[in-house]
């Protein structure tokens, strides 16, 4: 049996973080260059269960992800939130006085502005992942070079962090999802959260009653988010994630939904990690 977890990113990424609090500090990864890779990883049979990003609470829901996970019949049956703190990192033995250059993603970079304005004198350099950067800088022992990255690459490719928790903001959580081909057995009496996605006519006060039907059930409604129908101009289809306290409740809002709704699919129902 294919135990492995799909990650996006290398050992020492975030995902990878994710996965070993997840799962167990020994997990085996399949490391994926992208999310179209680590899905394809997960329709060949290379990985049992992926790790993936799905939105984070300053930039808002990476929505590619969810069309991904839609496209491809994929569930989601678990959750993990993580505090994303970057880190400034290079060879032992340095101090921040001896870099002149700060390689890393560009995102990493763009969080870390503020901390960076400090020192103008360093050069910033866009790098196409944050682990591979941390562990180049240390299988070609580049003196002078630092790297933005977790916690977790520091320690794996034996760096020296100059810096803690340089990101500008402070309180930065990214909401992963714990994806499988198959649909995972939950008791309903554990299934707290539910991913779904629906369509409806394109008519005046559809979505206003799905709303109601939701509130009505004491659905609570944690986000939502349209995503236009690129082969049927002016239609939309809504993702929405919602909490619940009864199961009961909430196979009452189904079965309504799925009358109300021109197409009704569930993504995914599982535990909710923020209670």
């Amino acid at each position: 049996m294919n135990n492995k977890i799909a990650i996006q990113g290398i050992k020492g990424s975030f995902h990878h973080q994710v996965a070993q609090e997840y799962f167990q500090d020994n997990v085996l990864v399949d490391e994926c260059l992208s999310f179209e890779e680590l899905v394809s990883s997960l329709l060949l049979g290379n990985s049992e269960q992926a790790v993936m990003a799905i939105e984070n609470s300053i930039a808002g829901p990476i929505i590619p992800n969810y069309a991904l996970i839609d496209k491809n019949n994929l569930h989601i049956i678990g959750e993990h939130y993580l505090n994303i703190n970057q880190n400034l990192m290079a060879l032992k033995g340095q101090k921040i006085e001896d870099i002149t250059e700060v390689h890393s993603h560009p995102m990493a970079i763009l969080q870390c502005m503020d901390f960076l304005k400090k020192y103008p004198n360093i050069k910033l350099v866009e790098d196409k992942d944050t682990a591979e950067t941390a562990r180049r800088i240390q299988q070609k022992q580049l003196k002078g070079i630092a790297a933005i990255a977790s916690e977790t690459a520091a320690e794996m490719y034996e760096l020296e962090i100059l810096a803690h928790k340089i990101q500008t903001i402070k309180n930065n959580m990214t909401r992963f999802v714990i994806l499988k081909k198959e649909n995972s057995f939950v008791p309903e009496n554990e299934i707290k959260r539910a991913s779904l996605k629906f369509e409806l006519d394109h008519k005046r006060g559809s979505l206003a009653a799905v709303l109601n039907v939701m509130s009505d059930c004491k659905m609570n409604l944690t986000k939502i988010q349209s995503l236009p129908k690129i082969e049927t101009p002016w239609k939309y289809s809504f993702f929405v994630d919602i909490t619940f306290d009864k199961y009961e409740d909430y196979a009452k809002a189904k079965s309504l939904l799925i009358i109300m709704a021109e197409y009704f699919k569930v993504l995914g129902e599982y535990k909710n990690t923020k209670e």
